[in-house]
């Protein structure tokens, strides 16, 4: 906090007269009256330059909230979605339908991307994956699988795909392999960037044909 100042002269000296003590008692609450810089001799006049004071704006790097679509209607709608899918997309539970919805920006376009997936209700396994880009007021479908089972998702910035792959009498939870492969939007649609398959082991997490541990004594 800024104290108060002094003149060149040194110290004021007040009048003898009431008026020279009203004008000293003037100058001292104009004084103080202008920010505490306390009273000013005879001569030039300096003025203190005040800074503005910076109004608080939103930052310009906040994300917009993603626009919730109507992913069941956009399926339904659309002629690239296989009618053998279109027949398996019904509600599991009351209004329940088996898709999973991610939002993101993966095509370089202004608006969102969204990818679709659709399951079946009892396991899970994925019936087609879909990709829609956002073109003003509707969506493009741009990547469309059903190669089944199949699930896409969006990861930093790509689009992964994964397939399971069953050998004659796996389970629907047990896939013997799984090809996962990356996509990269190449300006008019998806590119495949990587490709990595991975074998999974039979002895673990299948406990078909097993016996059930013996409890030890107490």
């Amino acid at each position: 906090m800024r104290g108060l100042g002094r003149g060149r002269g040194g110290v004021l000296a007040a009048g003898t007269t009431a008026m020279a003590g009203l004008a000293a008692f003037g100058l001292l609450a104009a004084g103080c009256s202008t920010g505490g810089t306390g009273t000013r001799d005879e001569g030039e006049a300096h003025t203190d330059k005040v800074a503005p004071r910076a109004s608080a704006t939103p930052s310009a790097t906040a994300e917009a909230p993603f626009k919730k679509v109507n992913a069941v209607r956009l399926l339904k709608a659309d002629p690239k979605v296989s009618e053998r899918v279109k027949a398996d997309l019904k509600p599991c539970v009351k209004d329940e339908y088996p898709i999973d919805v991610s939002y993101g920006h993966i095509t370089g376009a202004t608006g969102q991307d969204v990818v679709v997936n659709v399951m079946t209700c009892g396991d899970a396994v994925g019936l087609g994956s879909y990709v829609y880009r956002e073109d003003g007021s509707s969506y493009d479908n741009v990547f469309t699988s059903e190669e089944a089972p199949v699930y896409a998702e969006i990861d930093r910035g790509d689009l992964v795909v994964t397939r399971q792959m069953y050998a004659k009498g796996d389970k629907p939870a047990f896939a013997s392999s799984e090809i996962v492969t990356t996509y990269r939007w190449s300006g008019t649609k998806f590119a495949k960037h990587d490709q990595v398959e991975n074998d999974f082991s039979k002895a673990v997490g299948n406990d078909e044909g097993t016996e059930a541990p013996v409890p030890a004594s107490p």
